[in-house]
């Protein structure tokens, strides 16, 4: 494997560099960076792990200053800070931490994987056009590199950090490569451990593989080792419980099954750039919406054990889907998701049924369409593409083709509809609240925004077009309210 660094990166890296001369310091490049060359794997925003003999808290305080870049402490005890540079379109992460143990080989034993145990100290970097011969490589990084494998560097590794059992699916999703046989059994041994760290640093790794096209299987993997509880212990109850002659599957394996049609769906609209822009949007931190679809995915039907009842000989989950969206929360906040994400889980998991209903309809009306995307608001793409990897799941003897391609049908169409509303000039109201007051005399009150509110729907779905129709009608609704 040949590499070289990027001319993007080398101007930093060369400041760097003739810091550390200035500082006496030797300094090396570990880790990820490393990798990422050696797989012909570029970020977007480049993060660059070193490490030093010692003092990298002093040194990374001195850096800072001299290149104008943000700095905070990461681990006082142990020696390691991080720098934030932001250059032209890109944000560079620069972690520095001391050796964590004698010298630089000893060091590189207490990393996560081997494909993450490579080294080159900065000044062989910078100067070479091609780094292969000078990268450090003492348990077989680029070995592992082309055999695709995931491999731990020694057996206490995940006594070391608990996480790395999260990350050694997260590394395999992200490049598609298999973990080996001994790390398997490793974390099956190991896997308990994982409760003892933050929920920000789980939610971290698992959305790395939510984010990924090929996340079910990995998933799936989780779960077959008994992580996946771990994780989402409210899945638990999902398991084994039957929904009737609509289903094929348990709760549980259904859930997973939508996370897997979920991935398929959103290939299928591969080529259409306003779903993909949509599904790449940035909901917090570095978090996209696509990962967070397939986790209400996974937990659209969460509340259905807690739902289950039988009626005239009938298995029915009334209301399952509220229940499902206030356990939906507990998990979030538990994960520690921004109120943006969590309220957009929430949406996803209560209105899942919602885009059924409409298939079901002899006649999909502007006043349901209108409703709709009022209720679902930001998430209405969220909800349908939901509602279709759901819909796909289900396969008992009940179902029907004809059902299903209806269903098809107006998903598409309102997914169509959707954008074509979100690029249409927003229509000015009729009526403002100012008229209300002058034409009824009515005082700011909750009945304001009844009114309102009600008369944007008439005039979305066209049974109102002048402000003469829309006071008549406001007219009408103000009795209406008052005789309640």
């Amino acid at each position: 494997m040949t590499c070289s660094i990027r001319p993007q990166d080398a101007s930093l890296l060369k400041q760097i560099y003739h810091f550390s001369l200035s500082q006496k310091t030797k300094l090396y490049i570990v880790g990820g960076y490393l990798r990422d060359l050696l797989l012909k794997r570029q970020k977007d925003n480049p993060d660059i792990d070193f490490c030093l003999s010692a003092q990298s808290i002093k040194f990374g305080k001195k850096l800072a200053s001299k290149i104008g870049a943000g700095f905070v402490v990461l681990d006082k005890e142990h020696g390691c800070c991080r720098l934030v540079k932001r250059i032209n379109d890109k944000t560079y992460t620069l972690d520095f931490a001391d050796f964590r143990a004698a010298g630089l080989k000893a060091d590189l034993l207490h990393r996560d994987f081997t494909i993450n145990s490579l080294a080159i100290g900065l000044e062989e970097a910078i100067n070479n056009k091609n780094l292969s011969d000078s990268i450090i490589d003492p348990y077989a990084g680029r070995e592992d590199l082309q055999k695709k494998i995931i491999r731990v560097i020694n057996s206490k590794s995940f006594d070391e950090d608990p996480l790395r059992i999260l990350r050694a699916f997260s590394l395999a999703c992200i490049f598609g490569f298999n973990i080996d046989k001994a790390t398997v059994s490793l974390i099956r041994l190991k896997k308990n451990k994982l409760p003892v760290v933050s929920w920000e640093r789980i939610r971290d790794e698992l959305f790395k593989i939510l984010d990924r096209p090929n996340a079910f299987g990995y998933l799936k993997d989780l779960d077959k080792l008994g992580i996946l509880e771990l994780v989402i212990p409210e899945s638990e109850i999902m398991r084994g419980v039957n929904q009737g002659p609509y289903h094929h599957l348990d709760v549980f394996k259904h859930s997973l099954e939508t996370v897997r049609q979920q991935e398929i769906i959103i290939h299928e609209y591969s080529r259409n750039s306003d779903v993909q822009n949509y599904l790449n949007a940035i909901i917090s931190g570095e978090r996209r919406r696509r990962g967070l679809i397939k986790l209400g995915a996974f937990l659209h039907d969460i509340g259905k054990p807690g739902s289950r009842r039988r009626k005239e000989g009938k298995i029915i989950f009334h209301g399952h889907e509220r229940i499902g969206a206030e356990i939906s929360k507990i998990i979030a906040k538990r994960l520690k998701l921004s109120n943006e994400e969590l309220n957009a889980l929430r949406k996803m998991v209560f209105w899942h049924l919602r885009p059924g209903y409409m298939g079901d309809a002899k006649i999909l009306t502007a006043r349901a369409k209108f409703r709709y995307f009022r209720d679902a608001a930001e998430e209405s793409v969220s909800v349908l593409l939901l509602s279709l990897a759901d819909q796909r799941s289900t396969r008992g003897p009940l179902t029907s083709d004809e059902s299903r391609l209806r269903h098809e049908k107006v998903v598409s169409g309102l997914i169509k509809e959707y954008f074509r509303k979100q690029k249409e000039k927003k229509i000015p109201r009729l009526v403002s609240g100012n008229d209300l007051i002058r034409k009824f005399k009515l005082k700011p009150s909750p009945l304001f925004g009844k009114v309102l509110a009600r008369l944007e729907e008439l005039q979305a779905i066209g049974r109102v077009k002048t402000k003469t129709q829309a006071l008549e009608a406001a007219g009408k609704i103000v009795k209406e309210e008052g005789r309640k």
